[in-house]
Order: structure tokens, then sequence, then C-alpha cells
């Protein structure tokens, strides 16, 4: 008969002889030697790209294990295309993210043809800015208040259908009986603004305040462009003269139609990962965002190329986003109807 210390003995020296079991890879191992891969849904130069580039270049130092970090650009369509291809092409292990206009979370609400996503399912991480938008127009249009949109024309230019600088407008039509028309086909920011310059557009409806101080510092003092409108939920402190779009408001159906539409600014330059990243792994992400933008030596970056930063955590983008979709059908409807 085999003694049982014998067998005890035993079995512990097989043990040590057969392979560990896998350890779940923690997120620290899983990104060392990785790369990130952002998709930008605008073209090389405008607002979105150029908060992206800063982005990579300090986010990697806060994420465990140190990875490479990317940017390419997937313009068009406002950035459908890259909201498109991150929701169902990319990568669902973390390293494949995207920024794209902060509306294209809600074009399945108003019916945009193309969206191909739930917004609800993305991965939200963070943004660098809760932003306020801008309607200008450009010095020789001869529309220097909002007032006068509703008794002449003012050309604007816009990217796709699911861009700021074609909803916006839209929108303001629809509900303000103004006279905005509406260039669509240019592939981003940049584009538009070379098209007011050349004349052939004479205004933009749907530009990030940050953006056009940061890419055209020099044309509110130069008096290049009229500020009209301000569009989001509260004022900025630099218009404090400038109409906010939800106080012109002159009904409670108006004030829940502008609240759907203007409630993307406060998601302002959204990075969002794919559904199905590991829950620990979007954390570790989120985390990182949160310490980049804190981060002095970012800020300081930030400050030097003239970057607005009021950041916005990743939870909260998901409980916005989330609360926006449970609106009642009858707000959406009414959207959808006058996008198109």
């Amino acid at each position: 008969m085999v003694k049982k210390e014998y067998v005890s003995g035993l079995l512990a020296i097989v043990a040590l002889a057969l392979p560990a079991p896998a350890r779940a890879q923690q997120p620290a191992d899983f990104y060392a030697g990785k790369t990130i891969e952002i998709s930008v849904g605008s073209s090389v130069g405008a607002g979105y790209d150029l908060y992206a580039r800063l982005l990579a270049r300090h986010w990697s130092r806060h994420i465990p294990g140190a990875p490479l970090i990317t940017v390419r650009n997937v313009d068009g369509a406002g950035g459908l295309r890259a909201a498109n291809w991150v929701y169902n092409v990319g990568a669902k292990d973390g390293t494949a993210l995207g920024t794209f206009g902060r509306g294209i979370a809600f074009d399945p609400l108003t019916g945009t043809p193309g969206a191909a996503f739930d917004a609800t399912r993305f991965g939200w991480v963070g943004s660098m800015n809760d932003e306020v938008s801008a309607c200008v127009s450009w010095n020789t249009s001869g529309v220097t208040k909002f007032e006068q949109l509703t008794e002449r024309d003012l050309t604007v230019g816009a990217s796709g259908h699911s861009g700021d600088s074609y909803q916006f407008p839209a929108i303001i039509n629809g509900v303000f009986g103004t006279r905005m028309k509406i260039v669509t086909g240019y592939p981003g920011g940049s584009e538009i603004d070379l098209a007011m310059e050349r004349g052939e557009v004479n205004g933009r409806c749907g530009w990030s305040w940050s953006s056009l101080n940061f890419t055209h510092p020099t044309w509110v003092p130069e008096k290049k462009i009229n500020v009209l409108l301000q569009m989001a939920l509260a004022r900025h402190p630099d218009l404090p003269d400038v109409p906010l779009v939800t106080d012109l408001a002159k009904n409670d159906e108006d004030s829940a139609l502008l609240r759907l539409i203007f409630a993307r600014n406060a998601m302002a330059w959204p990075y969002a990962a794919p559904p199905g990243v590991p829950p620990e792994r979007l954390e570790l992400l989120r985390k990182a965002f949160n310490a980049v933008v804190a981060d002095p030596e970012f800020l300081a970056d930030a400050k030097k190329g003239g970057y607005e930063i009021r950041p916005v955590g990743g939870a909260a983008i998901e409980k916005l986003v989330a609360q926006i979709y449970q609106l009642p059908k009858s707000v959406t409807a009414r959207a959808t109807a006058l996008l198109k």
C-alpha cells in the first residue's frame, strides 16, 4: 500500500512540473510594446486633429506600459467615416480609439444616413473640453448681428450632414427662421476657413470657439469675422454679449430640441473606443486620460498652443449620451425632419 505522505509529495512535484495556468493579463502588461492608434474624423490642421496630436504627445507616459501613440486622419462625412470605422472595424483590445465630431454620437437619433453604430455602446474615454460653438460671418458679408439672419442670406460652408457645420445652421434655420444657405462637401474646418477667405462662402456656423481661437487667433480682434451666436447649454466667459442659442427658445418644444442638438458641446472633443474593450482596460484608459489633462507639462503645452482645456471624464460622457438617447421620440422626430 502506497503511503499517504508519498502520494502527497508526488502530487506536489507533478504540480510544479506542469505549466502554470495562464495568468490573467494585466493592463500594464498588455500595453507594453503596443501602439495605440487614434483615428481622427477631420482633415490635418483642423481642431480635432490638433487636439489629438496634442494628446498623443503626452498621453503615453500616463499609460502603464508606455505604448506608442499615433494619429491618422479619416476625414469625410463630418467625422461619420471615422466613427463607423472605430465602432465596426477597430480592434476591440484598447489599441484603436477615435475622435470625431461631437454630434456624431447622436446621428442615429436624428436619422443621419450611414450612422452604423449605437453610441451608448462606445467606450467613452474622455473629452478635453466642455465646448461652446459659434456662428460667424465674414467681414464682407453684410451680416453683423444674429437678428439680421432672418432678413438676409448667409452662405455657410459645411462638411457632411453629420457634422456640426451642417446640423447647427439647419436646426437654427428651422427653429428661428434664419436664412443660412448651407454648402456641403468641404473635407473639414480648415477648408471651410479657406473658402471664407476666398469668398466661396461668407460664414461658418458650428465652429468651436476654442478651435477658432487657436487656428485663427487674430480674426476676432482684427474684425475679419463677426461672432453672431454662441451655441451650447451655457455661455462662454469670453462671449458675454453674444446671444446664447438656448436663451432664444420661445417655448418648451423649442427648448427641448435645442438641448438635444447642443448638449453635444459638453463632450466637445470626445475620445471613444469600440464596444467590447475589456472593462478594466477601458478604466485604465480613462484614468490615464484624467491624469494627462491635469499634467502640468501637458497644460503648459496646451497653453502655448492656445488650446482651451476644460476636461470631461469618460463616465460623464457615457451618462450624457444615455440621457439624450432617452429623450421623447417627438423631439428626435422633429430634429430628424429639420436635418433632412
